[in-house]
């Protein structure tokens, strides 16, 4: 077992990482802008040192500067947490040379996946179903206009490279096609150094449903159920729900199958989400997110397993704690890769709209009750960093009563001094669409346009 871990993140997610290791008897080093002194992960965490200015790029983003700080602290390992460098596989690299152990995927598994291009590849190889479109690179409007022809539009241009909806372009018709494929390369080039893009098929309002993965890293995998996170603005998610309302058994068998055939060849190792287009009875594999999601809490309620100590243990040690028939080694014993699932989760995020001060923090609680945040009174918000600032929780035993207790729990919730989408996370999950667990992508629009 290690005896000191750095985490290279901050907020909820720094606080989350740091409780894992406390249960586990790791000593905590955090890290932290000037800006985030009085953050509440520097509060937890055994030592904490500050890391650079309040630019992320100065600070959070400097690998030089953390790898630096986990010598000299004396840790043994680096958990990259969301965001930031959590899949730079750079980064993870130096992380090893330098003789730390990195919680996550080798990184190589990190590069195959963060390029989606080589993962829609990895994926049709091991029997994944992909939305038609590009078998590679697409660098030409000639190129690109082929491609749309034969799937038909709409095409979606995405980046290789990336995500968060950068470098992404839906075309409807022929004359946007060449237009917006200089936009979403120029996008791509900027905000991800790499102007690579592809095309496919774009679905309209699709479900968007990712399966939670641990793997040992020696080839055993284990699924923890189904994430529904198609309630999303912007494509970023603001609910999500485990199980699916709309995933059959049928389609979670094949589902585990083609997860399972590819997580045990890559032999991953740690936390990872593989996430698919979901529409009628057919699912199309999207990515692979080399990481632990910022969801994951509603995954642990159904399942009852820490993701974060399963994360830990199995990078450091390739070993997971789940029991031995519940990990699969190959596709023919998929069903055994399936934990135990019970009840029903759903995830609201709670965004600050603006920076400020909270002046009164009230939390609900509860059975089946969790806040996952770094907010206290007192606290000022920094208008520097992810808008999100918590998460609220709640876990029933179906559906009808999950709902139930997270309007009840938004209702007890109180935070003021800065405005947040606290009152509109309770009007979506007060409608009937969302009440019916029948929509898809596109529900926040066609409530709010």
């Amino acid at each position: 077992m290690i005896t000191k871990l750095l985490i290279a993140n901050r907020g909820e997610i720094a606080v989350r990482i740091i409780r894992a290791c406390k249960e586990l008897g790791i000593k905590a080093v955090a890290v932290y802008s000037s800006a985030d002194r009085e953050n509440l992960h520097v509060r937890l965490a055994d030592e904490a040192v500050c890391i650079g200015p309040a630019s992320s790029a100065k600070s959070y983003l400097n690998a030089e500067a953390l790898i630096t700080v986990a010598l000299r602290t004396g840790c043994d390992a680096i958990h990259p947490g969301v965001g930031f460098l959590s899949e730079n596989a750079a980064f993870a690299r130096e992380t090893e040379k330098a003789g730390l152990l990195w919680i996550g995927p080798k990184p190589k598994t990190i590069e195959l996946l963060g390029d989606k291009v080589a993962a829609r590849a990895t994926a049709i190889k091991h029997g994944l179903p992909v939305t038609p479109g590009s078998d590679g690179a697409v660098e030409t409007p000639e190129a690109a206009e082929k491609i749309a022809e034969k799937c038909g539009y709409p095409v979606i241009i995405k980046a290789a490279s990336g995500g968060g909806g950068k470098g992404m372009r839906i075309v409807w018709k022929k004359e946007e096609l060449a237009e917006n494929l200089k936009i979403a390369s120029s996008e791509a080039l900027s905000n991800f150094a790499d102007g690579t893009v592809y095309v496919e098929k774009y679905i309209v309002n699709p479900r968007h449903v990712e399966l939670q993965i641990l793997a040992d890293g020696k080839g055993g995998v284990a699924v923890l159920g189904e994430r529904d996170c198609s309630v999303q603005k912007n494509h970023q998610k603001l609910i999500e729900e485990s199980p699916s309302p709309a995933v059959t058994q049928e389609m979670r068998s094949r589902m585990y199958k083609g997860a399972v055939s590819l997580f045990s060849a890559l032999k991953y190792r740690g936390a990872g989400t593989i996430e698919f287009l979901v529409t009628g009875s057919d699912f199309y594999f999207m990515e692979v997110n080399a990481r632990v999601q910022v969801e994951h809490p509603v995954s642990e309620f159904v399942s009852g397993v820490d993701i974060i100590r399963e994360q830990i243990l199995a990078c450091t040690e390739n070993r997971l704690t789940i029991p031995t028939e519940q990990v699969a080694r190959t596709a023919r014993k998929t069903a055994n890769a399936a934990v135990a699932l019970s009840g029903w989760a759903i995830e609201a995020r709670i965004n600050a709209m603006a920076p400020g001060t909270v002046t009164r923090l009230e939390v609900p609680s509860g059975p089946g009750v969790r806040f996952d945040s770094f907010l206290y009174q007192g606290y000022t918000v920094l208008p520097y960093y992810d808008s999100m600032v918590a998460k609220l929780i709640v876990h029933d035993t179906t559906r009808e009563m999950a709902i139930k207790r997270l309007l009840r729990c938004l209702d007890e919730l109180v935070i003021e001094g800065i405005p947040t989408n606290l009152t509109q996370q309770k009007e979506i999950i007060s409608t009937k669409q969302f009440k019916s667990g029948v929509f898809g992508t596109s529900l926040y629009e066609e409530l709010y346009g």
